[in-house]
């Protein structure tokens, strides 16, 4: 897995169903305390509708690792307590942040959607890397 996650870049792009994923990861050391196996990234999300229909994002779920293969799930409704409805065109974005236990790891998921039609479709969010600065490999 180290090899693997030493490899991933810090940022992902996904076209599912005409919704667009873009992430990008950094590392935030005045919230981590790496003396307590505690190193914090934050993220930012833009989420934007390629389609021609209107979408709602109903929920969250993320796949956490970090170097040691210990994984968590996070599952929720909508992202940073808003399930934003986006027309053709348009954009959300938001930032959040994670812990993990070590230096380096990995994240990705999925957003389910809702159609104008009320049809819902999960979207993926591809894998990006978690890396503090100062990692080694």
């Amino acid at each position: 897995m180290p090899g693997l996650l030493s490899g991933l870049a810090p940022l992902s792009d996904a076209v599912t169903n005409d919704i667009r994923v873009e992430v990008i990861s950094l590392y935030s050391a005045e919230n981590s305390l790496p003396q307590q196996d505690t190193w914090v990234f934050q993220y930012t999300v833009r989420i934007t509708n390629q389609g021609t229909s209107r979408v709602q994002l109903l929920s969250r779920h993320w796949i956490i690792t970090d170097a040691l293969e210990h994984v968590e799930e996070v599952d929720g409704p909508g992202v940073v307590g808003e399930q934003p409805v986006l027309q053709p065109g348009q954009s959300f974005k938001y930032s959040s942040w994670c812990p993990i236990k070590t230096p380096m790891g990995m994240m990705y998921g999925t957003y389910q959607m809702a159609a104008e039609d009320g049809t819902q479709f999960e979207i993926q969010i591809a894998p990006f890397g978690l890396k503090a600065p100062y990692t080694v490999n």
